[in-house]
């Protein structure tokens, strides 16, 4: 597998405006504890980044549009030959932020929506007006013909409307829609007893195939849920259907599960450099040492990268390659980011064979 950076989220701000469930970073509108980086320090790291690679770039926070010059650091990244995106909760933006966007060279915009009315929405987000904020934006990305994809996560207290969000996803006239399973970090750890259970999971993720399958306008994806890369190429097995690669440009491509330090890393507003938006831990940071040589000589990353490292049932699973679990969540859930996917109920064959329950 060549292990080249393709898609990289920058967390520009740690403020935000509401106060989400599910919040990997915990945020706050005011957090004094890991304060915003100037302007000049944004564009050395934009230069680090483009000196290296050419990684699609997304500003995100919190929420980046709480900042005063996310314009001048897209409009940057842009000229440094970035593929600069951005990720909004959406009840910041106006028409007149639309132009800002377009003329910033924002490729593509991300927004939540996390149920397909306000009470399970703003429930969710801990917001309300939340859910009409994002309508509102998803109306004047539309009408502005600025593209823009739509992020759903899901618990126990929104799963029920996982169709209805999907369908509400079309209708908005987004490009693409993920389905995001809940990876408990942040504040998200306040909510452990409200993750999905693996059986639940399991039904959801055959729900998309079959969902995936039919769905021909829509780019579709279940995000942070690795082994649906294993559930689809068992039921495409079963029922003699070749699998096909329906990929959004501006994503690593779709072909595998987990790609924490593989493909993606984030650079938090600390200047930490970590495998995904969801592993607390850090490979280095910045500020100390070239995001290149962080990438590349990283001994976190190079554990991730080294399959033969993991655990349990995931080191001994035929799908260890497609799918890879979770590390974050495995490292969330076992304090072992090596450790078996926690959310997966598969049994590997090998596992099968060495607990003497081989079919």
């Amino acid at each position: 597998m060549d292990f080249e950076l393709k898609w990289l989220a920058w967390e520009i701000t740690r403020r935000c405006n509401l106060h989400c469930v599910h919040c990997r970073s915990s945020s706050e509108l005011e957090v004094k504890e890991h304060p915003d980086f100037s302007t000049e320090e944004g564009k050395r790291i934009i230069d680090d980044i483009s000196s290296f690679a050419k990684p699609v770039v997304v500003l995100s926070g919190g929420e980046p549009l709480l900042r005063d010059d996310w314009h001048e650091l897209a409009s940057y990244g842009t000229g440094k030959g970035l593929r600069m995106c951005l990720a909004t909760n959406g009840t910041l933006v106006t028409r007149e932020l639309c132009g800002r966007i377009k003329d910033a060279g924002i490729r593509m915009v991300s927004l939540s929506l996390d149920g397909s009315t306000a009470e399970i929405h703003d429930n969710f987000r801990n917001q309300p007006g939340a859910f009409q904020g994002t309508i509102n934006a998803a109306r004047l990305f539309r009408e502005s013909g600025i593209s823009f994809l739509i992020n759903s996560s899901f618990t126990k207290r929104n799963q029920a409307d996982v169709a209805n969000v999907y369908r509400l996803a079309k209708d908005l006239g987004a490009t693409a829609w993920y389905m995001f399973m809940i990876v408990p970090t942040g504040r998200g750890e306040d909510i452990m007893e409200e993750l999905i259970s693996p059986e639940d999971y399991e039904e959801l993720l055959k729900w998309h195939y079959e969902m995936e399958k039919k769905e021909k306008d829509l780019l579709v994806r279940p995000t942070c849920a690795p082994h649906y890369y294993r559930v689809r190429m068992q039921l495409a097995k079963k029922e003699g259907e070749r699998i096909e690669h329906r990929s959004l440009k501006f994503s690593t491509g779709g072909s595998k599960g987990c790609l924490a330090g593989q493909l993606i890393c984030l650079i938090d507003v600390d200047g930490n450099v970590l495998p995904c938006s969801y592993f607390p831990l850090a490979a280095g940071n910045i500020r100390e040492k070239s995001l290149k040589e962080i990438w590349d000589n990283s001994s976190l990353f190079r554990e991730l990268r080294d399959f033969s490292s993991y655990k349990g049932r995931c080191g001994v699973c035929e799908y260890i390659r497609v799918c890879g679990g979770c590390r974050a969540r495995a490292y969330a859930v076992s304090g072992d980011y090596l450790g078996e996917e926690p959310f997966c109920s598969y049994q590997p064959r090998r596992f099968k064979k060495e607990e003497g329950k081989d079919e």
